[in-house]
C-alpha cells in the first residue's frame, strides 16, 4: 500500500513497478490537492482511499483494506526493481521470516548518493532499523498481533521494523528500491543525512515523539 499527499508527479513509478499478478495496489491519500487520487485511479490502483493526513494512520487504513497475507508499505516516490514479488515469495517460504526490506538506491548519478546508500545499508543491517524509503513488507499476522500499524506522529517505519524483528527474522532482499533524492537535494545531501542521524538518535533515546515531529515539520527538506 502507498500513503500519499500531493504525489501526483511521483506516483506512476510506485504503482507501475508494483503491477504484478496477485498484487493488490492500495493508495491511501491524506488530502491531496494536486490530483493524486485521480492519478492513482488512472494508473490502475485497485483501491484509492481518503484518510486524515498522517503516514501511520494512512498505512493502518491501507492494511485494513488489504486482503493478502503480506502487506507491502511503499513510499509514493519509490519504485521497485522487477522481480521483487518473486523474491518476497521466495523468502517467505521460510516461516521464520516475518517481513523484510529491499536495497535502497537513489535515482541520481551523483557520487554522494552512493555513500549515503552504503551508510543506509550499514544502518539497516547492523542496527536492523531500515527506513520506509526502502519499502517494508510484513506478514499480515504480525500486523494483526500489533492491532494494526501503531498510531504515531513519526518513526512508524522504525516501529514496524522492530515489530518484524520481534516476531521473527527481518529479511534483506537483493532487489533495488529506487527512491527519489528530492528531500536530500532540497537541503543538501550531507546536511540532510546528518539531520536524519539526529532523528535516529532521538528515536533510540525515546524522546517525546510529538515534540520530535514538530521539530521535523519545521525542516525545509521534509
Amino acid at each position: 500500500m502507498i500513503p500519499t499527499l500531493n504525489e501526483q508527479a511521483t506516483l506512476e513509478g510506485a504503482l507501475g513497478s508494483t503491477r504484478a499478478p496477485g498484487v493488490e495496489r492500495i493508495v491511501v491519500d491524506g488530502g491531496s490537492t494536486d490530483g493524486t487520487r485521480e492519478a492513482a485511479r488512472r494508473l490502475g490502483a485497485e483501491h484509492v482511499l481518503d484518510c486524515a493526513p498522517g503516514r501511520s494512520g494512512q498505512m493502518d487504513a491501507g492494511y485494513r483494506v488489504a486482503s493478502g497475507d503480506v502487506v507491502l508499505f511503499l513510499h509514493a516516490d519509490t519504485a521497485l526493481e522487477s522481480g521483487w514479488d518473486t523474491e518476497v515469495r521466495r523468502v517467505l517460504v521460510d516461516p521464520r521470516v516475518s517481513g523484510g526490506v529491499f536495497e535502497l538506491r537513489f535515482a541520481s548519478p551523483r557520487p554522494v548518493y552512493r555513500w549515503i546508500e552504503r551508510g543506509a545499508r550499514l544502518r539497516a543491517q547492523l542496527a536492523r532499523l531500515p527506513y520506509g524509503d526502502q519499502g517494508i513488507f510484513v506478514r499480515r499476522k504480525v500486523l494483526d498481533a500489533l492491532g494494526g500499524v501503531p498510531d504515531t506522529p513519526i518513526f512508524e517505519d522504525l516501529d514496524l521494523a522492530r515489530a518484524v524483528r520481534k516476531a521473527g527474522r527481518l529479511a534483506f532482499l537483493p532487489v533495488r528500491a529506487w527512491t527519489s533524492p528530492r528531500r536530500y537535494d532540497r537541503n543538501g545531501p550531507l546536511r540532510t543525512m546528518g539531520f536524519h542521524a539526529l532523528m535516529l538518535g532521538a528515536y533510540l533515546l525515546g524522546l517525546d515523539r510529538a515534540r520530535v515531529a514538530r521539530w521535523r515539520r519545521r525542516r525545509p527538506d521534509r
